[in-house]
């Protein structure tokens, strides 16, 4: 899949709404990332350079447009922000993915590959907590 802003309109709520079925976890004692090299190796970009660079250009043409439609604007931020969550979490489902594709081929997935992966889950965690 190209790293290009999809023209489907997709909406928070269209995220929300997939997610419902799913059991709600107590995460009141979450680990907290510890200070350090390894935390801020952990602390990049999300998503791709390019990729970003045109939600930001988007971002930009939808604040401007605020002014003529406000309405329109807020519709628009909102559909931006589902893109960028869905692509945020076609990143992690492609991580697990080859993980999974290892495991049904009977092979065994390393113990640091699974730290890493798991480091990888925990960062975005406390970030998204952090904002």
């Amino acid at each position: 899949m190209p790293d290009t802003i999809e023209t489907k309109q997709l909406t928070t709520a269209d995220l929300a709404n997939a997610a419902n079925g799913r059991n709600r976890q107590d995460f009141d004692q979450a680990e907290q990332p510890q200070p350090g090299p390894s935390h801020d190796q952990y602390s990049g970009p999300l998503l791709p350079a390019e990729y970003s660079g045109d939600m930001r250009t988007r971002w930009e043409t939808i604040q401007t447009g605020f002014v003529d439609d406000p309405r329109i604007a807020v519709q628009q931020a909102d559909e931006l922000v589902a893109a960028a969550i869905k692509k945020l979490a076609e990143s992690f489902a492609g991580e697990r993915a080859k993980l999974e594709e290892d495991w049904s081929r009977g092979n065994d997935v390393s113990t640091e590959n699974l730290r890493q992966a798991l480091r990888r889950y925990r960062a975005f965690f406390h970030r998204l907590l952090s904002i």
